[in-house]
């Protein structure tokens, strides 16, 4: 029985959580729409009033603008909450556009984005009020069920629960135990729907115009070439500065060790021996450093084994356990297969140097058409991806497929690298998951 209880108390609260998170969305939204939708809509008619009349306008009305955008900024991290993602429709500020200067203004004005947030921010604060009572009806409800109107009777404190519902007797403040319990079930369910028709009417307005998803695709792409031409050049000049100070020194050497056996072949067979031995010995060198070369450009494992099998080769590498789970139905082009193992095995190497870790854990799946990797431990966190260096390296690496990384490690850790790119597989195959230990 108390098993069933405790069942019973468990599915309420996995319940009631995503209610709360939509009951703080609600509030939010409401706060935010109806203490400045209204004052930024009027301080934005008063900018561009006085630009005739005084001038002033040239610079308020684009500092205004800057306000504007700060709230719909905050309004489509909201959305973000429900699952609803509304990027971002603004182009970069040239570096020209002070405020107060001309340029900003002529900047701000021929911006289409900047018309669609005014005109979102009187409709706007409508139903971001209204969104009030997805925080309203189930605190009222909550209060019912909670028996705040029979504690207040037992106090002698005359009590309204609801508009038609006057606590008057003890039976009047028990009935509110299930009215409460409905108002809530109502409120949770009627507060999703509001949220979601506010978001929905804020998609109208808040994300980009296709026009403009196509010049800001143009832009982030035009960057992630940059990128991808300058890390092509950094690791053509990493290939020739090992090349050069490596194979090729030691090629230099073994040819002056045989130069020499051939002088000496006849008057020292002995040093000559000496001689063909070292020479041996660098040629074996030699060979293990164009081998460690090749295996940078492209790691023999990942032709032969795919990426399954050349991340848990990987993973036994690393001198901590590390749990492998791999779920890929085929194989993903090679250039792709190339730049999920390095990011892979970036994030590895991280674990090892610098996480403190005492396991890792490795997740590879690919569903509606991208390929998700996860690189995550248990050490002490703090893993900057803004710094220069190997996680820098592999966003950048990434972004010329245009794939993402998104890393979080906050101080104590747990850090977890989730990086996706775009691909489709081939060679259908069935892989079980296992761990590697």
């Amino acid at each position: 029985m108390g098993r069933v209880d405790g069942s019973t108390s468990g599915q309420l609260r996995q319940r009631l959580r995503p209610g709360a998170v939509i009951a703080a969305q609600g509030l939010l939204i409401a706060l935010l729409s109806l203490t400045t939708h209204v004052a930024l809509f009027v301080l934005s008619v008063v900018s561009l009033a006085l630009i005739p009349a005084f001038g002033v306008g040239f610079a308020l009305f684009p500092a205004v603008t800057a306000l504007v955008r700060l709230v719909t900024g905050l309004h489509r991290r909201l959305a973000g909450w429900g699952g609803v993602e509304l990027a971002s429709p603004y182009p970069p500020v040239p570096a020209d556009a002070q405020f107060g200067t001309w340029r900003r203004f002529r900047w701000v004005v021929t911006d289409p984005a900047t018309w669609r947030d005014l005109a979102w921010l009187l409709p706007g604060a409508v139903t971001g009020g209204v969104c009030l009572a997805a925080f309203a009806v189930p605190l009222y409800g909550l209060e019912g069920l909670l028996g705040l109107p029979v504690v207040l009777h037992a106090a002698g404190v005359w009590y309204g629960y609801g508009p038609f519902w006057p606590v008057g007797s003890l039976d009047q403040a028990l009935l509110c135990f299930p009215l409460g319990a409905l108002v809530l079930a109502g409120g949770l369910a009627a507060g999703r729907w509001l949220i979601w028709l506010h978001v929905t009417f804020a998609g109208f307005f808040l994300p980009p115009t296709r026009t403009a998803e196509l010049a800001l695709r143009v832009r982030q792409l035009t960057v992630t070439r940059a990128e991808t031409v300058d890390a092509q050049a950094a690791e053509l000049r990493r290939i020739e500065r090992d090349l050069h100070d490596g194979a090729q020194a030691r090629l230099v050497a073994l040819s002056m060790s045989i130069g020499l056996a051939e002088q000496l072949v006849q008057r020292d067979p002995e040093a000559v021996r000496r001689l063909l031995a070292e020479a041996r010995e660098v040629s074996g060198q030699a060979l293990a450093e164009l081998r460690g070369l090749v295996r940078g450009i492209h790691p023999p494992v990942l032709a032969e084994r795919g990426l399954d099998g050349a991340v848990r080769a990987l993973a036994l590498a690393v001198p901590l356990p590390v749990e492998v789970t791999v779920d890929l139905p085929g194989r993903p082009p090679a250039p792709v297969e190339s730049a999920a193992y390095f990011a892979v095995a970036e994030g590895l190497a991280n674990v090892a140097k610098h996480s403190g870790a005492t396991r890792a854990w490795i997740r590879l799946r690919h569903a509606d058409g991208r390929l998700a990797m996860v690189v995550g431990d248990d050490g002490r966190g703090g893993a900057d991806p803004a710094a220069a260096g190997g996680l820098a390296g592999v966003g950048r690496r990434l972004a010329a497929f245009d794939g993402t990384m998104v890393v979080s490690s906050p101080p104590g850790g747990p850090t977890v690298v989730s990086m996706e790119l775009p691909c489709e597989l081939s060679s259908p195959r069935t892989s079980p998951s296992s761990g590697t230990g």
